[in-house]
């Protein structure tokens, strides 16, 4: 008996950009031109190496120049055409274009302080449930394009985090420095039918990642992440 489509397995791949090109060290956001460095293009081909073998019928990215340089690779690798998908864009931030490390960034100047009283919503940019309801909406159409098979998503850090925080139920706020979304990861949500049965996560990059910005690595003055990149 061939499987109903209530049975069928869907697999989604959602994978934030690889390194970009930064020299300042301002947190980018959604300002245009913030393309990929050599390494970020070596870590874009190396994820499309990985899922090379696998059954990907669909690409989408988000329409920043990053992520539509980090899918390409992939999209080529299984003959597709890249589609844009707006939702999957960076959240927005009000500390964009400005710097943001330890000691010697937006936070030294008390006209930026009111930017951060509310950690739960955040009161510094796009709140966490619109970034929910845009992520879930890209997931769901990634998944009916690809029913039976598998799609690609790239996006960034921190809606993706917010978007597996809220599908395993955890708690919106969070420190960001333990986000488990390294540069070019897989986090990987299964269907069964519509339903989510589960999430998993990848790094096929990893040594590629400088050390400092792997998840859960401590800061260093002079380089500090870019949270939400």
């Amino acid at each position: 008996m061939s499987e109903t489509r209530d049975e069928e397995l869907t697999v989604v791949h959602v994978m934030r950009h690889g390194e970009v090109e930064n020299p300042t060290g301002v947190l980018y956001g959604r300002l245009p031109g913030y393309h990929l460095s050599e390494l970020g293009r070596r870590m874009a081909d190396r994820v499309a190496e990985h899922l090379a073998p696998r059954d990907v019928t669909y690409v989408v990215a988000s329409p920043l120049e990053r992520a539509q340089e980090t899918a390409t690779p992939v999209a080529k690798a299984h003959g597709l055409d890249l589609d844009t998908d707006a939702r999957l864009i960076e959240a927005e931030n009000v500390f964009q274009g400005k710097t943001f490390g330890i000691g010697d960034g937006a936070l030294r100047r008390p006209a930026n302080w009111k930017h951060v009283v509310n950690p739960f919503k955040p009161s510094w940019g796009e709140p966490y449930v619109d970034q929910v309801v845009r992520m879930m909406g890209a997931l769901t159409t990634a998944r009916d394009r690809a029913r039976g098979h598998e799609a690609v998503l790239v996006s960034h850090q921190l809606p993706i985090w917010i978007l597996r925080s809220y599908v395993e139920r955890r708690r919106l706020w969070h420190d960001p420095r333990k986000r488990q979304c390294t540069l070019a990861s897989l986090t990987t949500f299964t269907f069964r039918g519509d339903r989510i049965v589960s999430v998993g996560y990848t790094e096929p990059a990893r040594d590629l990642v400088p050390p400092h910005l792997l998840a859960g690595a401590k800061p260093v003055k002079g380089q500090g992440k870019a949270f939400g990149a």
